[in-house]
């Protein structure tokens, strides 16, 4: 797939000019884009959004406290291998005794040592020319998953495990690798280095009027303007998890059930709260300070 030119988002993803510029540029040169920001900002959406706009295979690895790169490259089965060394000695065994049955290994043969290796999301990426690849919030993973990541990155090569297959791409042909971060803890400085980096802002409030527009472009304006200065009040009360872009919009699809009249009645009320605030303390506040309640009342 040609890069020449920018993509710049698509019917229901808004990609600012910095954020394109930047998965454009680790595009063109074939390095992986770290985006960070904080959570709900659509760090993510970005190469959902894209695989889906250009067709595009897409891979995810979705990282955890206990993500490996065995699991995110590949790993060698040593269960099936052992199991079918066994079943070809009973076969051998069997043969002798002139039975003509055999007990089948699925076709895999234990000379062919590619048969037991299991491909994980990286190895597939590599293995499809142009394709979308994503590792989410990798600022979960233990301290050497990133660090382990260096050498294929650097070089696009992958090495399967006991085979010693080799799965290698050419620059042009490279994924487009987006590698998400919530900052939860900080990324080794080589692991940087090999990737071009852009930080999502939280957005103002006028592209927050562009990004609800793409995704309910019907909605009441009445009832989208109050629900957005509605948003960024929350938003200013310092919270300790304020609302962000997700939970904005699945209060709108929330609202949006309603008709007009009825919804605008919800805003007014602050209703749906359980979808905007998250903790006992933030819920208070929101109570104190926005609709005028006294938490220690019912």
């Amino acid at each position: 797939m040609a890069v020449d030119t920018m993509w710049t988002g698509s019917e229901k993803y808004l990609c600012d000019r910095e954020l394109a510029q930047a998965f454009h540029m680790a595009r063109v040169i074939g390095m992986p884009l770290l985006i960070e920001g904080e959570p709900g900002t659509g760090k993510t959406e970005l190469p959902l959004q894209f695989a889906q706009d250009m067709d595009l295979d897409l891979f995810v690895y979705p990282v955890g406290s206990k993500s490996s790169v065995d699991q995110f490259v590949a790993k060698f089965d040593h269960v099936k291998y052992l199991r079918d060394s066994q079943v070809e000695i009973l076969n051998a065994q069997r043969d002798e005794k002139g039975m003509k049955s055999s007990l089948s290994t699925g076709g895999r043969h234990t000379e062919n040592l590619q048969d037991y290796v299991l491909k994980g999301p990286a190895t597939k990426a590599f293995s499809t020319p142009n394709s979308v690849l994503l590792i989410d919030e990798i600022d979960k993973a233990p301290r050497e998953f990133p660090n382990d990541l260096l050498y294929a990155l650097s070089h696009r090569k992958l090495v399967m495990p006991e085979s010693g297959e080799i799965i290698e791409v050419k620059e042009e042909n490279m994924p487009a690798i987006v590698i998400t971060s919530n900052r939860e803890q900080e990324l080794p400085t080589a692991f940087k280095g090999r990737c071009v980096y852009h930080y999502i802002s939280f957005p103002p409030k006028e592209t927050m009027h562009e990004i609800v527009e793409k995704h309910y472009p019907k909605m009441n304006d009445e009832l989208q303007d109050k629900c957005i200065n509605l948003f960024y009040q929350m938003r200013s009360l310092g919270l300790e998890r304020a609302p962000a872009t997700r939970e904005l919009l699945s209060w709108i699809k929330y609202l949006n059930s309603f008709k007009k009249a009825e919804a605008l009645t919800k805003v007014n009320k602050v209703e749906g709260m359980g979808v905007l605030i998250k903790n006992q303390k933030d819920l208070q506040k929101v109570q104190t300070r926005l609709m005028g309640k006294n938490p220690n009342n019912n």
